[in-house]
């Protein structure tokens, strides 16, 4: 057990874990639901060590969101990804007593960068024995951790609760029952993997932004050009080291002084910049590509961002001297040796990237039938949500979304029947609670961060779990009679209430904040917005030192709508919700997409005066 506590990567970890199981004579059988195998090591591992981890997971599993389940010993789970937040869910779901599959395609966890944790994650983390893993993770002051120590420390408390975990394996698709094999299946490579005559019952994908789950939209969402440095430079341990302030984040319009000299003394130009110190010093920080050009990071300008920020447009060298500066001038000359630590290919770990575009999935689930055999499918992580780093958002956004993952498959084993109207309520109640995940800050949330569970209720502030009517969602609900090709289609109508405030009321709220701009006039949650003026209004009305209203012309569509995205997604931590170019070349934006955007803006200012 101790070989396997203090493993420190991916195979090293799930080999001590193997020989763990045969030196105690037990077999995770993945047939078998999770708290089989749990129960079983329990009586097998009495240290005090392994006893003080029992009775936090038993302390988890005796909350009322776990022991009011029903029928989850005999719901299969497919989690797709072994990052942060697949792991996360699949702790949940062995904890629900569900069977609990996790497939990850790569066999390491390499990645240095740094996540931010809300308090939330911090508490929730030691609750499950975090510290025991990781004996430093969030001590005293410190609110973060690096990605690849967060995945190891899931990992091993997955294992512990029952999770099988399958490396060098990857997700093709979902197979459907046929006549002679009643039954959901996952396509997987390899093909003679043993996962792959694994029955499953609910999916969740948490493979990252990248995910292509069949039957799932995204929206894109682009605002101005943003280009990322994340570096990663060896951390020696040395007190000198230890010394050195932190960056939890700076940005320049509230430290313009640091940002004018940085640019006039190095030729470096940010927006903002970021310095946690981990396994190693981490740096990210938001680049103006005029600077890459003259400092010869980016050899050619490109209108393409793309091309701009190809491999064959970049130059290592530059750009790890550009990144190095920036460390060594933000903090003040203080780290004694700058030398990069090196990625999993075994080259410096500093990378450029492009998060002018984010996306958000247009639902979070969705069920399909066949064969009178229903699937639940989810989105969870980076692929239901994108974030934008510079809010720190990713990590707590993303197990929030675990928590609501788990949350539904709760609802799902408990539908014996699952006939149609029950599947469509659940996924009412679900993208409901999807519509508040992108606007969550850690300030509007429930106060009380140890009372956190898996029901929604007690994370997020006046919840309505019927704010999207039934009729709107339908569509989710796939049983081969009617295309889901297109629900915009069936979309058509404006939901009366959302988030707890009716149509009518929040467009009372617009058009009162909107009163003193001329030729502003909000009626309806479609034409009122296709210009990009109205949001632009209500975000100067509230803070108008963000946007400088009498520049903006309402024949300036475009850039109106990237700029109300990008100041909101930036400045008040509202992600996009609806993409511009629907509003440009389609003639509008479902309603709903529209409706939740305003929404949030309402949210974040329904308290204030202008």
């Amino acid at each position: 057990f101790d070989a396997f506590q203090q493993a420190s990567t991916l195979t090293d970890t799930l080999d001590h874990f193997q020989r763990l199981c045969q030196e105690l004579k037990l077999h995770n059988d993945h047939l078998r639901p999770c708290r089989h195998f749990y129960n079983q090591l329990k009586k097998k591992l009495t240290s005090w060590k392994c006893t003080a981890l029992w009775n936090k997971y038993d302390k988890k599993m005796a909350d009322r969101a776990i022991t009011g389940a029903k029928n989850t010993a005999n719901t299969h789970v497919l989690i797709v990804g072994a990052g942060p937040v697949g792991l996360r869910a699949a702790i949940e779901c062995a904890m629900l007593g569900c069977k609990v599959v996790v497939v990850e395609k790569r066999n390491h966890f390499s990645r240095n960068n740094v996540l931010h944790f809300w308090p939330f994650i911090i508490s929730d983390m030691k609750s499950l024995g975090a510290k025991t893993f990781h004996g430093r993770f969030c001590s005293g002051s410190l609110d973060h951790c690096s990605i690849r120590q967060v995945q190891l420390i899931l990992l091993k408390i997955a294992l512990l609760l029952g999770v099988n975990v399958f490396i060098n394996v990857t997700f093709n698709e979902m197979r459907q029952p046929t006549d002679k094999n009643l039954v959901w299946t996952a396509d997987i490579t390899p093909a003679d993997h043993i996962i792959n005559k694994y029955q499953v019952h609910a999916l969740i994908n948490a493979e990252g932004c990248r995910t292509r789950l069949a039957g799932f939209h995204r929206k894109e969402f682009r605002g101005k050009l943003a280009i990322a440095i994340t570096a990663n430079f060896i951390n020696y341990q040395t007190k000198e080291e230890s010394r050195v302030e932190e960056i939890s984040g700076v940005a320049y319009i509230f430290n313009q002084g640091f940002f004018n000299d940085l640019r006039n003394s190095k030729g470096i130009d940010l927006e903002n910049i970021v310095y946690y110190r981990d396994n190693t010093h981490y740096f990210v920080m938001t680049a103006k590509k005029k600077s890459l050009l003259l400092k010869g990071v980016l050899k050619a300008d490109y209108s393409d961002v793309n091309k701009l920020l190809s491999t064959e447009n970049i130059d290592q060298i530059a750009l790890q001297n550009y990144a190095k500066q920036a460390a060594d001038f933000s903090t003040r000359y203080q780290l004694p040796k700058l030398e990069f630590a090196l990625n999993h290919y075994k080259k410096p770990d500093v990378a450029v990237f492009d998060f002018t575009s984010i996306y958000a999935a247009e639902h979070s689930c969705r069920v399909i039938e066949r064969k009178g055999q229903p699937l639940l499918m989810q989105l969870a992580g980076d692929g239901l949500l994108e974030p934008f780093w510079p809010t720190g958002s990713g990590c707590a956004r993303g197990f929030l979304g675990a928590y609501d993952s788990a949350w539904m498959i709760r609802g799902w084993s408990a539908l014996i029947s699952r006939k149609r109207a029950d599947c469509i309520e659940l996924i009412r109640q679900r993208e409901s609670v999807y519509t508040l995940l992108a606007q969550t800050t850690p300030n509007n949330l429930q106060k009380n961060i140890t009372k956190y569970s898996l029901d929604p209720n007690t994370r997020y502030c006046n919840l309505n779990i019927k704010a999207i009517p039934a009729t709107v969602v339908q569509f989710l609900y796939d049983d081969g009679s009617d295309s889901t090709d297109n629900p915009s289609k069936k979309m058509s109508k404006s939901p009366s209430m959302i988030a707890g405030i009716t149509t009518h009321e929040l467009l009372g709220w617009c058009s009162n904040c909107t009163s003193v701009y001329k030729n502003i006039n909000i009626v309806n949650m479609t034409t009122s917005w296709k210009d990009g003026m109205a949001f632009c209004a209500i975000i100067h009305r509230f803070r108008p030192d963000l946007i400088d209203f009498d520049s903006l012309s309402p024949d300036s569509v475009e850039e109106n709508l990237n700029l109300a995205i990008s100041v909101s997604d930036e400045h008040l931590a509202i992600a996009p919700t609806f993409n511009p170019n629907e509003l440009i070349e389609l003639g509008g934006a479902d309603p709903l997409s529209i409706m939740c955007f305003v929404a949030k803006l309402y949210d974040v200012f329904k308290n204030e005066k202008p």
